[in-house]
């Protein structure tokens, strides 16, 4: 073990720098104001990180706040939006809804114009089967065609609306599903926001994204957008408004066409009422001058029997005058002679000559006047028989057109009524009378 001593020879003898008490101090001076300034650079370092704290906090809650605000905005601003959007899509629903039953209304309208068609063109079928001097083109006659052609015009008048009904309830669908279209982006837009909105530091879902700032494409700008829903609002509203107007039109036209075919169905029938009237007196005529006939021929008849009783008692009167002078040619010689007697019985027999020669030519003056009455009968007869023939036709026609005005359920059908969709065959009429005539 070494002594001290020879630890303090040890170390006196090793090499060393040496720093005077100068350098000492100034060492130390140095290290105290190196150590000011890296303090006060730390802490102008910290304000300033303080400063920047503060700001970008602010700056970030502002930041915050208005973002908040901007989406709450455009969240109430399309809300507003989606909410107009369903008030017209409530709208156009409605209008739909009252188009389409317009719509029904014509086209039942319209089905119900085929029962009045097919009664008028039975009617006149009907009358086609008059007979003779009874194929007349009467008022009912002219009626019955005015009211086909009304029924046509009224046809194509509310087809011409069913078509037009139609095709708007077509621009309407469009327009509601343009519609439609905006509502859902609006609620995609709607959810997309509040989500949004809903966000915060503290969400499980958020995360960096890559180029989050780029302009999507099918960007619009802002102008472009509420440009088009209010595009999209104001065809919807255009279009109900043409739908409106049809509608009015239409309903019009309905109770237009109803009251010419009303109009019309009464004009027909008065005439028919009419025609049945006129034929009801002919017949009652006809039956006069047929009952008056008949018992002229009857006493035309006696008259001729009388006429041949005459005829036959003179004939036997002149048998008797002839005889009378045949017989006195027999006188013999001088009662020959041509007497009173005689010359009375000459002029008996000119004179019953004389009666028979005119009881014969009033005799056929008398066939000849029972031969034109019965003819006159025959055709009295025969034209009662066109009138109650035509007399039947349109009193069928008057049943017809009871359907008309009688529910359908309530009306109770005849045997033989006249079908026109039978396509029964018509009996041809009867000429033999008319020649006869």
């Amino acid at each position: 073990m070494e002594s001290p001593v020879s630890k303090m020879a040890t170390l006196s003898v090793k090499p060393g720098q040496r720093f005077t008490l100068l350098d000492w101090h100034t060492n130390s001076h140095l290290i105290s104001a190196d150590a000011e300034r890296q303090r006060s650079a730390s802490h102008q370092v910290r304000q300033e990180a303080r400063a920047l704290r503060n700001e970008i906090n602010n700056q970030a809650k502002w930041d915050e706040h208005d973002n908040q605000t901007r989406l709450a905005e455009r969240i109430s601003s399309v809300n507003r939006w989606k909410e107009t959007l369903d008030k017209s899509l409530a709208d156009i629903d409605a209008e739909i809804d009252a188009l389409a039953k317009v719509k029904e209304a014509a086209e039942r309208a319209l089905q119900a114009k085929n029962l009045p068609l097919d009664v008028s063109i039975e009617c006149l079928t009907l009358r086609e089967s008059r007979r003779a001097i009874d194929v007349v083109r009467d008022p009912v006659e002219e009626e019955l065609q005015k009211e086909v052609k009304v029924i046509d015009k009224a046809k194509r008048e509310l087809q011409q609306r069913v078509t037009e009904a139609f095709q708007q309830l077509c621009l309407l669908q469009e327009a509601r599903q343009q519609l439609s279209s905006d509502h859902r982006r609006k609620m995609e837009a709607l959810e997309i926001d509040r989500m949004c909105l809903s966000l915060s530091v503290n969400s499980p879902n958020i995360s960096f994204k890559v180029n989050p700032t780029r302009v999507p494409d099918g960007s619009t700008a802002l102008d472009e957008w509420e440009q088009n829903s209010r595009c999209n609002k104001e065809r919807a509203e255009a279009e109900m408004k043409a739908s409106t107007e049809l509608r009015e039109a239409t309903v019009l036209a309905i109770a237009q066409t109803n009251n010419e075919l009303e109009a019309q169905r009464v004009a027909t029938e008065f005439a028919l009422r009419k025609r049945i009237r006129d034929l009801e007196s002919a017949c009652d005529e006809l039956k006069w001058q047929e009952q008056n006939t008949l018992e002229e021929i009857a006493e035309m008849e006696e008259d001729i029997r009388h006429l041949e009783e005459d005829l036959r008692r003179k004939m036997q009167d002149l048998k008797v005058a002839h005889t009378r002078l045949e017989t006195r040619t027999c006188r013999p010689t001088m009662e020959l002679c041509w007497d009173q007697a005689q010359n009375g019985l000459t002029a008996a027999v000119h004179q019953l000559e004389g009666t028979i020669r005119a009881l014969r030519q009033k005799l056929a003056e008398a066939w000849d006047a029972l031969d034109a009455l019965y003819r006159q009968l025959h055709r009295i007869q025969t034209d009662s028989g066109y009138k109650a023939s035509s007399l039947v036709l349109d009193n069928k026609c008057m049943d017809s057109r009871r359907k008309l005005v009688v529910p359908a359920e309530k009306l109770v059908p005849e045997v033989n009524t006249f079908n026109r969709t039978a396509n029964h065959a018509l009996s041809p009429p009867n000429t033999g009378q008319l020649d006869l005539a």
